[in-house]
């Protein structure tokens, strides 16, 4: 089941901002938010093999509709 972002969600609440926000600062807060994501995936990751990014990545994609 997909998750939904917070910036995802702010913006699915009050869809006026999404237009009174430009699009690089919307764009910004994704990519923030996303690097959040990764060091807190980071924090409690538990090497296994493959790539820590590569599996980052896949599970935020699959995690996360705002991608």
């Amino acid at each position: 089941m997909e998750k939904q972002t917070a910036v995802a969600w702010l913006l699915e609440q009050w869809p006026i901002l999404e237009s009174q926000i430009p699009p690089n600062i919307i764009d910004q807060a994704r990519s923030l938010e996303k690097e959040n994501s990764l060091d807190a995936f980071f924090a409690g990751f538990n090497y296994e093999g493959g790539h820590p990014i590569d599996q980052h990545e896949e599970f935020y994609t699959k995690t996360y509709t705002d991608k």
